[in-house]
């Protein structure tokens, strides 16, 4: 049975919902899904069953359960299990791993059971950083589930990356510059600046960070950020004011990100 169940669509990647849910000893009955899921236990232990077989999933496992498998599951040893899904679309899969892959590909995942602990909570991370993503955070996000969703499908032997070479070029790292001073009070995606470039979100993410040394979002905050304290600096204008003149929606995220920075509050700076 489940006792509490949460869904969210995530905006900033179309085609994938975050699901998290606390399950008694009863569990679920046998099902499928229509979408592709991938899910991990973060308290207790789940003990499901797909293709006649017994699969344990607990601390360290990453459960890859394709469309339309049937499969039941139920906690280990009584008690009651937490478990945290992300569910793709097929378009968003095969998008994905076109996109790493470097050409088109309808992707059919078969079911398996990954032990990759790091990979586990970096998955569990961004779980939770989707949940709360806002402003500029929708880059870090993105960013994030790319490298990750890499990560998964070159685990699983689905996909082979594309072997990406060189970095921008002075027009593009150009093109991205301007457009990330210009629209700086904005929500800018990685779409967006992949698409100044002519290239994919993969190649794109690569050739960055390869030739600028950072990642895009890191790059934007940072320049978010000093953009704030030269407003900071001239004028009077309201810490809400100027969090928002730079891209920031949520004044807590600001203040938390500068003083990250800065390592004193944006008041403590003017001040």
């Amino acid at each position: 049975m489940t006792e509490q169940a949460r869904y969210h669509h995530v905006a900033e990647v179309p085609g994938l919902v975050l699901g998290s849910a606390r399950l008694t000893d009863t569990g679920f009955d046998r099902h499928y899904h229509l979408d592709f899921h991938v899910g991990f236990v973060t308290e207790g232990l789940q003990r499901h069953r797909a293709k006649g077989e017994s699969f344990l999933l607990g601390p360290g496992n990453i459960a890859l359960m394709p469309p339309g498998e049937i499969h039941d599951g139920a906690a280990e040893g009584g008690g009651a299990y937490t478990l945290k899904t992300f569910r793709l679309s097929q378009t968003l899969v095969n998008r994905i791993s076109e996109d790493i892959s470097g050409h088109p590909k309808d992707l059919q995942l078969a079911g398996m059971l990954l032990e990759n602990h790091a990979l586990l909570c970096k998955l569990r991370t961004l779980h939770e950083a989707m949940q709360q993503a806002i402003g500029p955070g929708s880059l870090a996000v993105q960013t994030q589930w790319l490298i990750l969703a890499e990560g998964l499908l070159s685990e699983s032997r689905a996909v082979t990356p594309e072997a990406i070479v060189g970095t921008l070029s002075p027009l593009q790292w150009s093109r991205v510059r301007d457009y990330c001073f210009s629209h700086i009070d904005q929500r800018i995606t990685l779409d967006d600046l992949a698409g100044l470039c002519e290239l994919g979100q993969f190649a794109f993410l690569k050739q960055f960070k390869r030739g600028v040394g950072m990642t895009p979002h890191a790059w934007l905050l940072r320049l978010r950020l000093e953009q704030a304290c030269g407003l900071l600096s001239r004028s009077a204008l309201p810490i809400i004011d100027v969090a928002q003149a730079v891209g920031f929606y949520d004044q807590s995220h600001f203040n938390r990100a500068f003083r990250h920075a800065y390592g004193v509050a944006p008041s403590r700076f003017r001040a």
